[in-house]
Order: C-alpha cells, then sequence, then structure tokens
C-alpha cells in the first residue's frame, strides 16, 4: 500500500487538475483507464487513485493526501469490499463513515460530482446484498448518483464503443467533449470484464 501511495504522490505532481478520479479498493487498482478512456472518447482527464484494503474509516485521510490535490470534478466511490465484516458487525457506523466521507468531498468542492458503485454478487451473498442497499441508502440520502452494477444486466461495451462512434461520426464530432453521465461512466468502468477483449 505504502508504495502504491508515493506513486500516487509522484503522479499527482505530473497531473492537471480537475477531470474524473476513481477511488476504490484492491479490484479498482488495475482497472484499464487508459484503455477505456481512450475506446469510448473521453476527454476528460481520468485518474485510478484505488488502493488495496482501503475502508470507509481512513478514506478521508487517504483522499485528502492523494485525491484532493487532483481537484477533481467527479469522484466515483467503489469502497467497502475491505469494510463487509465491519458493516456486519456495525452497519450504522460503516453508514455514518461512509456519509461523512461524502461530506468531507463535498466541503472540498461543492460542485464536485459523486457516484457511489455497488459490489458485484454474483453468488447472491446476502452481506454483499445488505451492503449494496445501504450503499444505495447513502447515495440517495447525499444526493449522490448510485451505479448499479450488481444488477445481472448485461452490457456489452464494443456495441456501446460503436455506437458512440457512429453518432460521431455523423454529427462530425471526433469524441464527446461534455461530462459522460456518471451512469455511463460507472458502466463503462465495471461493466461486464469478460466482455473488455472485445474492445
Amino acid at each position: 500500500m505504502k508504495c502504491t501511495l508515493n506513486r500516487y504522490k509522484e503522479l499527482n505532481e505530473l497531473a492537471k487538475p480537475s477531470g474524473i478520479v476513481i477511488f476504490g479498493g484492491e479490484e479498482d487498482v488495475t482497472l484499464p483507464i487508459g484503455e477505456l478512456r481512450q475506446a469510448f472518447g473521453i476527454e476528460e482527464n481520468m485518474y485510478n487513485r484505488s488502493v488495496a484494503g482501503l475502508s470507509v474509516k481512513n478514506a478521508i485521510e487517504v483522499y485528502k493526501e492523494y485525491v484532493a490535490p487532483l481537484v477533481p470534478e467527479t469522484v466515483i466511490l467503489h469502497i467497502g469490499a475491505a469494510d463487509v465484516e465491519y458493516f456486519t458487525e456495525n452497519a450504522s457506523a460503516f453508514d455514518e463513515n461512509y456519509r461523512a466521507f461524502i461530506a468531507y468531498i463535498k466541503a472540498q468542492n461543492k460542485k464536485c460530482r459523486i457516484a457511489v458503485v455497488s459490489f458485484k454478487n454474483d453468488t447472491g451473498n446476502a452481506q454483499i446484498k445488505e451492503l449494496n442497499k445501504h450503499l444505495k441508502y447513502i447515495a440517495d440520502s447525499e444526493r449522490c448518483e448510485y451505479g448499479d452494477v450488481a444488477s445481472k444486466n448485461v452490457w456489452n461495451p464494443k456495441s456501446t464503443r460503436d455506437a458512440l462512434a457512429f453518432v460521431c461520426s455523423i454529427s462530425g464530432i471526433r469524441s464527446m467533449k461534455n461530462r459522460h453521465p456518471l451512469y455511463d461512466l460507472v458502466k463503462i468502468l465495471y461493466g461486464s470484464e469478460a466482455s473488455y477483449s472485445a474492445l
């Protein structure tokens, strides 16, 4: 974890402020941000500041040091995987920590768009199902977007990319210059990993 955080500190010195930050746990560290950004014509700067073992208990501390300097206009939160046991023992404390974290982000930038992303639950794990319910409640109560990736809806990134390319070609636009809707960004980032091989 320390090595990753040191690397983020060095990268932040090169980064341009604003843009989109993905802030998640271990499974988010290796998201192919560059490839997805290129495939879907996303012009905004995108930075992955995910950390293995990230917990809602230390999210503010890590965010303050490694994300806040980027002054993001959009933050995609995918945290809670390291907190399943903590959540099971004390769901209200988990909720309180998560809401305090969102309040901290908003205090840094009142206009920052925030998405709270659920966790995939292919096995039907009751704890993950309950955690996702709480994440939706937190997103709704804090006026954030909720990115549901737990449902079994089939999403094909190649079809989305091809449709986007078609629209751009007939309109003469090279890429989408406007901010992507958060729902679309979540699907691009957390859609079926198996279908990325089609990109």
